[in-house]
This record gives C-alpha cells, sequence and structure tokens, in this order.
C-alpha cells in the first residue's frame, strides 16, 4: 500500500488545531504564530483537495473530512510519541494523561496517588483537574474522571466511587438544624448544578425553599466555605469523610439524594494502551475497598 506523501510538520498542526478547537489556541501549544498555523492547514487542505474546517464567525467546525482524519492522527502521533520515549531512555515509561474532577482528585484520589507510584513506576501519571467540564480529545488527554450517569456520546465508562450527597455544615450550625424545614432559615450553598437541592428536599418530603446563595463550580469549594459557618452545602458524602472525621464538618440530617457518581471515561474508539488498562483495574480495585 502506497503511503500518502504529505507534510508531516502540516498534519501535526492540523492534529492541534482540532484538539483545540482554535487557531489561536493551537499557535500558543505549538509556539507559533496564528498566521503560520492557519498557512499549515490550508496547505494540508491544498494537498488533499478538501477542506478540514469551516471557518465561521463562531469559530472553526470540523467538516466531515476533519472529523474522519483526526483520532488516525491523534493515534499515530500517541504511539510516535511512546516509541521516541524509549528510544529516548524511557524504555520502560508509559505516559498517561489524565483529567479528574476537582473534587475527586483532591478528596478522593490524592491520598492515594503515592501508593499507585510506589505499586506502578513504569506509568507517568499525568493528572489535570477539571470542573467536570472536559473534553478528552480536545485537551489531549488519555482518560478522565468525571462525575455523572455515565452516558457520554462517543465515550466507554466504568463505574467508580458513589456518591449519595446530603446537607453539611459547620458543627455549631447543624446543631441548629433540628428539621430539614429549618434548612429555609440558613443560606444554601449551591453548585452549578441547579436541580441537587430540589431533589434532596423531595427526598426529604419538604418543600423546596427558595435557594439564593452563592453558587460554585467546585465541591471542595463549597466544603471550605460550608466550614466557616456561611451556610449548608450539599455535598457528596464519601468524598468529605475526612472533614467529617476532623469535625470541620457535620451531617445534620441522615436523607441522602444520589445525582451521579463518579466514573473512569475514555473515548470508544481510542486504543487502549497498557497503562490505560492498569490504571482502570487500580481504580477499580481502590473503590471496591
Amino acid at each position: 500500500m502506497d503511503r500518502p506523501d504529505l507534510p508531516l510538520n502540516a498534519l501535526r498542526v492540523f492534529e492541534v488545531a482540532m484538539r483545540q478547537g482554535s487557531f489561536t489556541k493551537a499557535a500558543i501549544e505549538l509556539r507559533v504564530t496564528q498566521a503560520a498555523v492557519s498557512h499549515q492547514v490550508a496547505r494540508l487542505e491544498d494537498l488533499l483537495g478538501t477542506a478540514l474546517f469551516l471557518r465561521t464567525s463562531q469559530g472553526l467546525i470540523p467538516t466531515d473530512e476533519g472529523r474522519l482524519l483526526f483520532p488516525v492522527l491523534e493515534h499515530g502521533f500517541d504511539a510516535m510519541s511512546r516509541v521516541l520515549d524509549r528510544l529516548g531512555g524511557r524504555r520502560d515509561i508509559e505516559v498517561l494523561k489524565v483529567g479528574v474532577n476537582t473534587t475527586f482528585a483532591m478528596c478522593w484520589l490524592m491520598p492515594r496517588l503515592e501508593a499507585f507510584r510506589q505499586a506502578h513506576p513504569q506509568i507517568d501519571l499525568r493528572i489535570s483537574t477539571n470542573n467536570n467540564r472536559v473534553e478528552i480529545l480536545r485537551e489531549g488527554l488519555d482518560m478522565a474522571i468525571r462525575f455523572g450517569t455515565g452516558g457520554w456520546t462517543g465515550h466507554d465508562a466504568i463505574p467508580l466511587a458513589e456518591a449519595p450527597m446530603a446537607p453539611l455544615c459547620a458543627p455549631g450550625l447543624a446543631s441548629r438544624l433540628l428539621h430539614p424545614s429549618d434548612l429555609g432559615q440558613v443560606t444554601l450553598l449551591r453548585s452549578y448544578r441547579s436541580a441537587e437541592w430540589p431533589g434532596w428536599f423531595e427526598a426529604a418530603g419538604v418543600p423546596c425553599p427558595p435557594v439564593t446563595g452563592p453558587v460554585f463550580d467546585s465541591s471542595v469549594a463549597l466544603a471550605e466555605l460550608a466550614t466557616s459557618g456561611a451556610g449548608v452545602a450539599l455535598l457528596p458524602i464519601s468524598m468529605f469523610e475526612s472533614y467529617i472525621a476532623q469535625g470541620r464538618l457535620a451531617q445534620p440530617f441522615g436523607v441522602t439524594v444520589s445525582v451521579g457518581r463518579y466514573y473512569l471515561a475514555w473515548p470508544s474508539d481510542r486504543p487502549a494502551i497498557s497503562a490505560m488498562s492498569t490504571f482502570s483495574r487500580w481504580l477499580t480495585g481502590q473503590s471496591a475497598e
């Protein structure tokens, strides 16, 4: 089979532009000018005889041809990087890039990472945190730990930790909350998922009062604010057991509500490298414990 005579640099620039969704962001990653990125992509389109992006006022929109080419290039460049690492003296090291929900990273994963490193020194695990909004391909990740239902189009996912949610607050405030209806008299701290508090009040059998407290995109931030006595936060209890054990937070009511759980997810069409399988097995084993 004849191999296409296409410039490697132009293919690389297209892969980065596709992953970043922007010529400007691609230029930053590649440390070149935006004009250079645009030129390389245009050159590749000319050689292929087809458009790879539609340029619109809202930004780049990949064409069907661009979407077809991208995963092939991404997998190819990843494979090249792994081989070059070995040739460069990292023969036994596999790089694994994982995006992790900040709450899961801070409260569950970080205390266990040293054990993973000791058990699997051949894996260079690189963690980037996010607020649960993550695009694995665009951000150059191999996998991601996310909170939700697990039903992400184009991705496979395995369940990890369950995350039933309950109101948590400073112990002094908790002592004054005798009935779920008492929550109507205090500040209810909110996440960006607006259905959580109404869902908990429904489970408690109490009408949901107006929820007008500050909105946060991180449960860790909510927990820290709650420890100061500023209000009551609806939090995944399993992620904040240490806060409760240390007396920083208390759970005034036993009612819980489940709006999702934590999952390990990856693109369905991505060939699994051995580090992905190793990390998956380790995570599921830790979750079972």
